[in-house]
């Protein structure tokens, strides 16, 4: 099959794919598309820009996303104003409980709830469904991009081509993105096509026969001077003429990257990569004429002609330089005379708002900043779910795929990474590579080495290349990242946003792998690259089409696998087989609950423990239509406080059926997790308690009997093993660990005092003696009221031995009766006298964001 037919081929099932994500994920399910959409409905209804506010609570439907630029909102506009969609506030349902981001046993993922009655094709989903399919129709372009990018920098290696091309088609993140409404779907192809030109500025494959490697750069230029002039840019002593069609490509690079930047700011790495492409090609001229006023010096002074040819090649190079760097300038302030044109309005805009160009204190003032920056090791320990994110986490971050396909596709990556090297160390020793079949040679980039020999050849018979070290080394390096271009240009603008990413994922929550997708055509190609350029193209053909190969098969199955089955109750149930106990409790004359079961992690045991779960399962009767929404609470009560220590609310059907939609006669089932705190007192007898309420008010559906709640069950909460009250293993930033404690009591009057006994341990050798602070708080307004700090002599503590540490919190007089958390900092001061808490670590050993710990409750009467 031609290489033409694969290409098509590839796109095609790209179309057929991106398109059934689109039909298949309910609306507002795919990602931040609860927020993308209503910029786009607030534009095609003729509004201006809104304007951001720093209150999330004020922000509107479209939340964050208001600080982003708008030509993707504009575009979806003009595709959608002609209908009428009135009905988003009705049909953008938002689920109140969802699990966001959490991948859950029991469902509640929804994002929003879809109700049956809604018409996929008329009103607000017709719109959705267009401009989710449009942006299926940019994902094509992306790929197709990713394929001429390939080309570029794998020339004659079809193989990598378009097996890169398939590695972008089939990835299922993509996919799934692709058919969303997401502004990240036209940034990824602008990007890409700026890459793609910036690449051929250099390549100047126009000019130069695709199947032929021209290593005589020089002497092409000094025959060719309509070639010299496509290289020297606009600035070049040319005809009009020539200088029109010569400046034409530059502002054509302008313009992508202004369109670019008026998409996401994700893309402004293209403006550095645009002066330096202008650098090296202007550096492709004068490296030229450096080599020629070089020659020109030595012959003419005859005697001591070597040194006097050092000399003068020395300064030609550094004349080269200057000129390169001159005409750079030049040449960048072409590209961005359309680049300020299309988008710095909106900038400008920003600055006249925000204070800030980029309008990012205002992003993050809606979207929410961690509590304290991420440091790289926290970072680090985040890349599972920044992998997980990259091939493939859907809906609200939490409907992933099966675990093996990750640890298979990041074997990959790591294989690719191992690959890219050896491939480039291969490229340089084995020289450029010839695209023939014939010799299958792994490479294709020019050695330095060859090219230091032409020198050195030229320089003995008073040719044109010549200079002392530096000079040699300063073009040995130029002239390896003109051999190299396509992949420099890959490696830098990929590097430029991960690092972007990096920065960012230190002050907000977005260790999201799809977030480094605007750079996904370099990296596709770089990763097609390390797995198959260092090998025959033979060989590098059965490896991407494997690949390839798999991520189809993946990425077919994924709507139907994963997808789907999400946003259907029925998919959800206990993993063990449950009997029901017959119960009959009914709830305003409407819901009727006629059975549940109890079900510990340990089916040989009734016992729980800190730290496990309980799973409830509850059947349910609709005696009649109920007009409310009414969520599901499902309690495990704390006898001492009279309140729940755990807790599990959602709608009915998993999160998916709010009681509106129920029908009369209609009976379901609906399973429950109900996590255990690890630090929640033991032994003692937890109540069950199942009711319902309305989330928006708090009001309670009142049962037959009069009550707010059904007591159902009692659940035995048995200590952990341990030799300490309450043992517990809380790890504080791997310097401190918790490993057991005592409150009491845990019921008190105001004014009376509250004792807190801590078992403290160090984990290795301490320096600084840090402090700890115990609080009764109220979170809603941060009020304490009770509370201790105390400098404990850490830095002399032994490692491993446990440490008692007592503390008494004095409760305020006027401590309003309810129950508040006692919750335990660790802390100490920095040199600048700033305080800096210790961050939790799971027993995973990932550090979290967390920097305190709800140790336990209190009532206060």
């Amino acid at each position: 099959m031609t290489e033409k037919r694969l290409l098509a081929g590839i796109l095609a099932l790209f179309l057929l794919l991106g398109s059934t994500y689109a039909l298949v994920t309910p609306p507002f399910e795919a990602s931040d598309e609860l927020w993308h959409y209503p910029m786009i409905r607030h534009l095609a209804d003729g509004n201006p820009l809104p304007v951001q506010v720093f209150d999330p609570a004020l922000a509107g439907p479209w939340k964050q996303e208001a600080s982003q630029p708008p030509l993707y909102y504009y575009l979806g506009a003009a595709l959608t104003f002609w209908i009428d969609t009135a009905d988003m506030d009705t049909v953008r349902w938002l689920n109140p409980h969802v699990d966001n981001g959490v991948l859950t046993v029991d469902g509640n993922r929804n994002l929003a709830i879809h109700d049956p009655a809604f018409s996929p094709w008329q009103g607000t989903l017709l719109a959705i469904r267009i401009v989710r399919l449009f942006s299926v129709l940019l994902g094509a372009v992306t790929v197709y991009l990713t394929y001429r990018i390939a080309q570029e920098a794998a020339p004659g290696r079809a193989d990598i081509a378009l097996g890169a091309a398939a590695i972008n088609a089939f990835l299922p993140m993509f996919l799934f993105i692709s058919g969303a409404v997401n502004n990240d779907n036209l940034a990824i192809p602008l990007a890409s096509l700026g890459i793609l030109l910036l690449i051929r500025r250099v390549n100047n494959r126009d000019k130069i026969n695709r199947t032929r490697i021209n290593t005589e750069d020089t002497d092409t230029t000094r025959r060719n001077p309509r070639f010299s002039a496509s290289i020297r840019g606009p600035f070049a002593d040319v005809s009009t003429q020539h200088w029109i069609r010569d400046t034409a490509p530059w502002l054509l690079i302008g313009v992508v990257i202004g369109l670019a930047v008026l998409t996401k700011q994700g893309t402004f790495a293209l403006l550095p990569l645009a002066w330096g492409t202008a650098f090296v090609a202007h550096w492709r001229v004068e490296s030229g004429w450096a080599g020629e006023q070089g020659s020109r010096g030595a012959g003419e002074r005859g005697a001591g002609r070597s040194k006097q040819q050092t000399l003068s090649a020395f300064r030609a190079t550094l004349h080269a330089l200057a000129r390169a760097l001159a005409r750079s300038f030049a040449t960048f302030a072409v590209v961005l005379l359309p680049v300020l044109l299309i988008a710095g309005w909106w900038y400008w805009r920003n600055i006249q708002l925000y204070g800030d160009f980029l309008g990012w204190n205002a992003f993050i003032a809606v979207l929410g900043a961690r509590a304290q920056p991420a440091s790289l090791a926290q970072l680090w320990d985040e890349r599972w779910g920044f992998m997980m994110a990259f091939w493939g986490l859907f809906g609200g971050v939490n409907v992933p795929m099966a675990t093996w396909i990750y640890h298979l596709l990041n074997g990959v990556v790591v294989v690719g990474m191992v690959g890219f090297a050896v491939y480039a160390l291969l490229s340089n020793k084995s020289g450029h590579v010839i695209p023939s079949r014939r010799r299958g040679i792994p490479g294709f980039f020019v050695s330095t080495r060859v090219g230091m020999l032409r020198s050195a050849q030229h320089d003995r018979s008073g040719g044109t290349v010549a200079g002392n070290k530096a000079s040699t080394l300063v073009n040995a390096c130029l002239h390896l990242v003109v051999r190299h271009f396509p992949v420099v240009v890959c490696l830098l603008f990929a590097g430029a946003v991960v690092f972007g990413l990096v920065q960012w994922a230190t002050t907000t929550w977005s260790s999201q792998g799809r977030l480094v997708f605007t750079a996904l055509s370099p990296l596709c190609v770089l990763l097609a690259l390390g797995l198959a350029g260092w090998l025959p193209p033979r060989a590098g053909r059965w490896v991407l089409g494997g690949l390839g190969s798999f991520l189809l098969v993946v990425a077919a199955a994924a709507p139907w696998l994963w997808i789907r089955p999400t946003y259907q109750a029925a998919a959800y149930a206990p993993p063990r087989p449950f009997s029901l106990t017959p119960r009959a409790v009914t709830f305003g004359d409407a819901l009727q609950l006629t059975g549940y079961a109890v079900q510990p992690p340990n089916p040989d045991s009734p016992a729980v423990r800190p730290g496990e779960f309980v799973d409830v399962t509850l059947a349910w009767r609709v005696l009649r239509p109920v007009p409310r929404d009414w969520s599901v609470f499902v309690h495990l009560n704390d006898f001492v406080l009279g309140a729940p220590i755990a807790q599990r609310d959602m709608y009915h059907g998993q999160g998916l059926r709010p009681t509106s939609l129920l029908r009369t006669g209609e009976e379901l089932i609906t399973f429950y997790r109900v996590p255990i705190p690890a630090t929640a007192v033991s032994p003692a007898m937890l109540e069950l308690a199942v009711g319902l309420y309305d989330f928006h008010t708090g009001e309670r559906l009142r049962t037959d009997a009069g009550t707010d709640a059904a007591q159902l069950a009692t659940v035995l909460l048995q200590a952990a093993p341990g030799a300490l009250p309450n043992p517990t293993d809380v790890n504080f930033m791997n310097e401190l660990a918790l490993v057991g404690y005592v409150a009491t009591p845990r019921r008190a009057p105001a004014g009376e005092t509250i004792d807190v006994t801590l078992y403290l341990m160090a984990k290795r050798p301490l320096a600084t003696d840090y402090s700890v602070s115990a609080q009764v708080v109220n979170l809603v307004d941060t009020t304490r009221w009770g509370s201790q700090d105390l400098t404990l002599p850490t830095a002399s503590w032994p490692v491993g031995e446990p440490q008692p540490v007592t503390l008494t919190l004095p409760l305020a007089p006027d401590t309003p009766p309810d129950v508040y958390p006692l919750i335990l900092r660790i802390y100490a001061f920095t040199a600048d006298g700033s305080l800096q808490n210790l961050q939790l670590v799971t027993p995973e050993g990932r550090i979290t964001q967390d920097d305190l710990l709800q140790l336990t409750k209190v009532r206060v009467d």
